[in-house]
């Protein structure tokens, strides 16, 4: 099969293309027809410091949508012809979508959403199953509170306003420019904060009348992580994608009871979780719901075809991503 290989560890050139065998599924596993491809910042990391199992050369790329074609031994959920997304492999320790099939385990797979094309679907994987656990699992968003989502145009960003807004929530995000500011308020955020130009925390008490935000998402780490806390309300919750600085302010934290905590959806891959993939198949379940009924949308900055994926890796190495790229592997 067609595939993008990484080489070896490195730079964007190390993406080359290959033909390399198809894979079998095994035990409770599809075999899945890779229509698309998404692109996350993940992908780029693995590739420039090193894979979390084994070494290259592998292929890369967690999401992926397209078209079950053979389906394992205990399959009970698919068949042949079912059209599904998903976030499974790319880590080393699987191959990953960045290739004309997948062998994914059932626990991770969920029917694609009918309203959005493969391309969209690809895009929506892991950054939905962040955002949910971040917001819904890890700071237990409930009706009427006050979120606030960093970087509310990009990729787990502005999904995350839109999983406040259907929880009930009123949204305060950040961005960095005019096109990025109307897309926040498209989706929803009621509280738009330009960055470059007013002081996130300063604004957010403003936008409180002093109480601070229930729940804060920070999805850029380092001195952003440190600046919520004062913007943040006693007894609220801080949710880091990020490692959490080793110059934290613990004791203003702790005295202000505010609860940390760090999410990574790789976690059941990583330690091969199966209750924890069976929460991301449901996630994807629920989401796919409420795309077609109109309350979800998945931004895309861009789709290449997949030859272009040491491209799509510059792009997002260059920052400042509105919505995710995908890579289109069948026509």
């Amino acid at each position: 099969m067609r595939s993008i290989v990484m080489s070896r560890i490195g730079g964007p050139e190390v993406l080359v293309e290959m033909d390399v065998e198809t894979p079998r599924p095994g035990p409770g596993e599809v075999l899945v027809r890779v229509m698309a491809a998404g692109v996350n910042p993940i992908d780029t990391k693995l590739r420039a410091r090193g894979l979390y199992f084994g070494e290259p050369p592998a292929i890369l790329g967690c999401d992926g949508a397209g078209i079950v074609v053979k389906v394992g031994e205990g399959v009970s959920r698919f068949s042949e012809g079912d059209a599904v997304y998903y976030c499974f492999g790319g880590l080393g320790q699987a191959s990953g979508n960045y290739a004309e099939y997948a062998s994914v385990p059932e626990a991770f797979v969920a029917r694609k959403p009918e309203r959005l094309d493969f391309t969209e679907a690809a895009a929506a994987p892991l950054v939905l199953i962040t955002a949910w656990e971040a917001l819904f699992d890890r700071a237990r968003m409930r009706a009427g509170q006050r979120v606030f989502v960093q970087a509310g145009a990009g990729g787990v960003g502005h999904v995350a306003v839109q999983l406040a807004r259907i929880a009930g929530c009123c949204v305060a995000t950040s961005v960095g420019d005019e096109a990025k500011a109307q897309l926040a308020e498209e989706l929803g955020a009621e509280c738009i904060i330009r960055y470059r130009e007013r002081d996130v925390a300063e604004a957010l008490l403003e936008w409180t009348h002093g109480e601070g935000v229930d729940i804060a998402l920070d999805v850029v780490g380092g001195p952003a992580f440190a600046g919520l806390a004062p913007a943040i309300r006693v007894y609220g919750d801080l949710v880091t994608l990020l490692q959490v600085p080793d110059d934290t302010d613990w004791k203003t934290l702790r005295m202000r009871n505010i609860r940390i905590s760090q999410e990574l959806m790789l976690t059941p891959m990583v330690l091969g979780l199966e209750q924890a993939a069976r929460h991301h198949g449901k996630i994807l379940a629920q989401c796919a719901e409420w795309f077609d009924d109109g309350r979800l949308r998945i931004e895309l900055a861009d789709v290449l075809p997949l030859a272009e994926a040491a491209e799509a890796h510059r792009r997002i190495e260059a920052g400042h991503m509105r919505g995710k790229l995908v890579l289109q592997v069948a026509g």
